[in-house]
């Protein structure tokens, strides 16, 4: 089954920001919309606050965006459709978009209603200028095409496992990128980099599997290389195994390496945005990112438990992660923190040095370690409103953990 195709989710759900009315009002809405935005608050209460905190028409045409994938998500994850009935529907269901009255009845899923009422949201999305259209239109293709691809398959080299990666999140950071660019709030590059773009969503969907290794063994899913665990364990699962903890920590310590060379690429997008919600929206996920990453470094913990970061440093990394200065400040010391982890004896020490050298060269090209509270007067200018929303985040945080443990102990 896959992941949640959607940047920052699901594993790294609850370090977003609470739905705040004050982000979108409701009352200003068409009925239709406001069963879009309902669905989208009842499907990711956190990615629905990203969403919302997004200016005028990119709210909207993201909302559909995220409803659509949503959609097909739920259709790749039903169990109970036949391959025969799932694999034609997936390749077609872009053209579900134009045909107003397709709709699914049939879904047993958790959230059906995305399906059964598909209507609304197609309605909705051909509501959308053609400029939006075409964009969704034609990620909801490719990631079909995707998921069906691999429905019986799993990602065993490095190369499949990127464009596993490529199919569930790549797609959704270029699909983004594009309208970021058709709005004008970005400028053309920003949309016709598909690499950058691409590496963007690559970084976060590869530390949700890392970081979710004990989970997905518990639910019976398999997300991790077979080129790159096959050399420390004849079964992936033989890694949870107390006997077999330090060459599971060995196993993903070469992941987590692999993971990193793809903050060259977030660095260099990150510094070509201009528009400050975009900016924010883009950011504070990759920053989330790598601070799972160090966290996860060289940790036995994340094969026996739940790795999290501290609630406190998630708001801090929130507020932080205002300009491209600060971020590469923020990356430059959870790398560093990686780098006095490594142990002289793991198989991938000098290629976990390396990267992080060439990280750490692009962070401080002069040598010179950027202040992280260093904020743009305009961030400044919401400092205010996001201390205000502070105590609903961290309530909103606990909530999502609460039920990231219960699905564990499930």
């Amino acid at each position: 089954t896959e992941k949640l195709p959607l940047w920052g989710l699901p594993g790294l759900a609850h370090f977003q920001q609470p739905v705040s009315p004050l982000l979108c009002p409701q009352d200003a809405l068409s009925d239709n919309l406001k069963t879009c935005y309902k669905y989208l608050n009842q499907t990711s209460r956190s990615f629905a606050a990203v969403i919302q905190a997004l200016d005028g028409e990119l709210r909207h045409a993201v909302c559909i965006l995220y409803l659509v994938l949503r959609a097909l998500d739920t259709v790749e994850d039903d169990m109970t459709i036949s391959l025969e009935t799932k694999v034609p529907m997936l390749h077609d269901f872009h053209s579900y978009l134009y045909q107003p009255d397709w709709r699914y009845m049939e879904s047993k899923e958790k959230y059906k209603q995305v399906l059964e009422d598909f209507p609304t949201i197609s309605l909705e999305f051909r509501n959308l200028a053609k400029v939006y259209r075409d964009v969704i239109a034609d990620i909801c293709h490719k990631m079909g095409a995707g998921m069906a691809e691999f429905l019986q398959k799993k990602a065993d080299s490095l190369q499949e496992w990127d464009k596993y990666c490529h199919y569930v999140v790549g797609l959704v950071g270029i699909g983004l990128s594009r309208l970021f660019s058709v709005l004008e709030l970005e400028d053309p590059i920003v949309g016709q980099d598909t690499e950058l773009a691409n590496s963007m969503g690559v970084f976060i969907e590869k530390t949700i599997i890392i970081r979710d290794y004990l989970e997905d063994q518990l639910a019976g899913r398999e997300f991790w290389p077979r080129e790159v665990w096959s050399r420390y364990a004849k079964k992936l699962s033989d890694l949870a195994k107390p006997e077999n903890i330090d060459v599971a920590v060995q196993c993903m310590n070469e992941l987590i390496t692999n993971a990193l060379h793809h903050i060259p690429d977030v660095l260099t997008y990150l510094s070509r945005l201009k528009t400050q919600s975009v900016f924010n929206f883009c950011a504070i996920p990759q920053v989330m990112a790598i601070a799972t990453l160090a966290a996860c470094y060289n940790n036995k913990q994340v094969f026996r438990g739940v790795v999290k970061i501290r609630k406190g440093q998630a708001v801090t990394l929130m507020m932080d992660a205002s300009n491209i200065q600060a971020v590469k400040s923020i990356m430059y010391q959870y790398v560093e923190e990686i780098y006095r982890k490594i142990p002289s004896t793991d198989p991938s020490s000098n290629k976990t040095q390396q990267i992080i050298v060439s990280i750490q060269t692009i962070c401080l090209p002069n040598g010179t370690v950027v202040s992280r509270n260093h904020y743009s007067p305009i961030y400044l200018s919401c400092a205010m409103l996001l201390a205000a929303l502070s105590w609903q985040y961290l309530s909103a945080m606990s909530e999502a953990l609460e039920e990231d443990v219960q699905a564990n102990e499930n």
